[in-house]
């Protein structure tokens, strides 16, 4: 069973879903460099959509250099995801600080936000893990 999955039901189309699922599970670390996706035929078929949509959403996710695709191989999770990560925090460190500065404006105070954090992280420790 794959760890790709989609909501028939969403607005997002499909093949959205797909490129966001697997982004999010090689950002998570739970898709490892150079893992080998399901094949095209094999995910359509697990998740009842029709294989174009599968290629269209591993050759955007190739587009965005997550993945690599070998002839007659298959398609395999790119051993150069550390720019990937990179950017995903650079823009999360983005938004983060945009809504500290809304916050800023609406007069939240700064212990508001310390018992927020508090919240979130509760006792894990602060590393870049």
């Amino acid at each position: 069973m794959s760890l790709i999955s989609v909501d028939l039901r969403s607005r997002t189309p499909i093949f959205e879903q797909i490129v966001t699922c697997v982004e999010e599970l090689v950002l998570r670390g739970i898709m490892k460099p150079d893992e080998q996706l399901p094949s095209v035929r094999s995910l359509a078929s697990e998740l009842g959509i029709n294989p174009n949509t599968i290629q269209k959403a591993y050759a955007e996710l190739e587009n965005r250099g997550i993945i690599y695709s070998l002839n007659a191989r298959g398609s395999f999770v790119s051993s150069e995801i550390g720019e990937l990560r990179e950017r995903s925090r650079a823009q999360l460190l983005k938004t983060v600080k945009e809504n500290f500065q809304e916050a800023l404006k609406r007069k939240i105070s700064k212990s508001d936000i310390e018992a927020l954090l508090n919240e979130v992280w509760g006792d894990k420790d602060d590393t870049n893990s």
